[in-house]
């Protein structure tokens, strides 16, 4: 591959899709969002909102801290922050100028305004409509497939923006232009400075938050716990400042991280091992770039057929990224860093999502372990092979499979999570 093919510009065009900055966990912030731009178009603040969403959406929210809140959780705490303070053009940056007073009017606005929360019967796995109202006015927004994704704009009955849902990411660029093998090339021949900008980025933010994590008091602490007495082994330092980044990011972190494929954790795991391990062992900037483009498309790859939501966790994706990314630090080719992905996923993959909450933490932990370990068995000439569970022969076949596992036939193992956690 070089940048005069058609790959080149669209694997480009992929990482800045997906490497986003986000304040806080994403589904409540996409409620924010939707709220914020109710707000908008109603233009006043609403009396009273109704909420209806998919089952995915009260998973991931019921349980994580909303930043900028003073410590609130749940849908109508998201959604009545982006009705008092949101920004309705900042989409997942939504809350990160709320103010001191802002967030006494937010506990406020809680106390006095009607928010019904209902679960929609929606074939989405990503599915959101806030409608707000004020006197006689109403005004409705409708997200779908994807955090920004405003399908629908309505005020008193008057549509103003709507767009086939389609339960596909449209508008995006297409991701079966992705292998595993295009994305070795790709790093080996991208010009840095096209990538350079969007991860220092990623670099400078998602180590800033996993930084905070290991000096703070944040949740489980999960990464002080792997760090503790283990400071001078790489291997728990990856584990751990991974994990630090989820617990300062799940329990109410007001600072923003770059996300992938939706999710901050998954933006979070796919990046620092990465890092950690480049500095550790001195590798140039160049060389920690073009990883990263490994770990980023290569979680991205992974997640295309599983879906933004679903009961596969994202950290599992992310973590097997981050494998391959350490593959390619050491000199590995395409060969390698596909073993490296196999193995990784066959190990790991049996990891449930139950919702954004503090044990992500340690569910990063185990997904970065999972793809350390996928890497060191091929370095040991160790590797599963087609047959071997879930595990296919070939690194394109095997992701087929786990997609088809995550988004078919763990569709019903999603729907008891949601309904064991509606239950607490």
């Amino acid at each position: 591959m070089d940048c005069r093919d058609e790959r080149y510009s669209k694997y480009i065009q992929i990482l800045n899709e997906e490497l986003q900055p986000a304040m806080g966990c994403t589904e409540p912030i996409a409620l924010a969002y939707a709220a914020a731009k109710a707000r908008a178009l109603l233009g006043a603040l609403p009396e009273r909102l109704t909420v209806e969403v998919s089952g995915n959406i009260i998973k991931n929210v019921k349980s994580v801290v909303i930043p900028h809140t003073g410590g609130l959780r749940g849908i109508p705490a998201a959604v009545a922050a982006g009705a008092v303070a949101g920004n309705a053009d900042g989409e997942l940056e939504v809350l990160s100028h709320v103010t001191e007073d802002e967030i006494k009017a937010i506990e406020t606005y809680l106390e006095n305004a009607p928010i019904d929360v209902s679960y929609a019967a929606t074939p989405y796995t990503f599915d959101i409509r806030i409608t707000a109202f004020c006197g006689q006015d109403n005004a409705c927004v409708r997200i779908v497939d994807y955090h920004t994704n405003i399908v629908l704009l309505q005020r008193n009955g008057e549509t103003l923006f709507e767009k086939e849902c389609v339960n596909r990411e449209e508008g995006l660029t297409d991701r079966t232009c992705l292998s595993i093998e295009g994305i070795v090339e790709f790093a080996d021949c991208v010009n840095p400075d096209d990538v350079r900008q969007l991860l220092e980025r990623q670099i400078e933010y998602n180590m800033a938050i996993a930084q905070e994590g290991l000096n703070g008091d944040y949740g489980a602490n999960i990464g002080k716990t792997i760090l503790l007495n283990r400071e001078n082994d790489i291997n728990y330092k990856m584990r751990a400042w991974a994990a630090a980044g989820s617990d300062a990011r799940m329990n109410g972190c007001e600072m923003p991280v770059i996300i992938n494929s939706g999710s901050g954790n998954q933006g979070i795991t796919a990046s620092v091992p990465v890092i950690v391990y480049a500095r550790e062992t001195g590798r140039t900037h160049e060389e920690l770039l073009r990883a990263l483009c490994v770990s980023n498309l290569v979680t991205t790859h992974l997640k295309t057929d599983i879906g933004r939501l679903s009961a596969y966790c994202g950290a599992v994706s992310a973590g097997v990224g981050a494998g391959a990314a350490l593959a390619y630090l050491s000199g590995g080719g395409v060969k390698t860093v596909a073993h490296t992905v196999v193995n990784a996923i066959a190990v790991a993959s049996g990891i449930i999502c139950d919702g954004a909450k503090a044990s992500c933490a340690a569910k990063i932990a185990a997904a970065v372990d999972a793809g350390l370990l996928g890497f060191a068995m091929y370095q040991n000439g160790n590797q599963f092979f087609g047959g071997d569970g879930i595990v296919k022969k070939g690194v394109e076949k095997t992701i087929e499979t786990v997609g088809r596992l995550a988004r078919i036939g763990m569709k019903q193992t999603d729907e008891e999570i949601i309904r064991l956690m509606m239950e607490s």
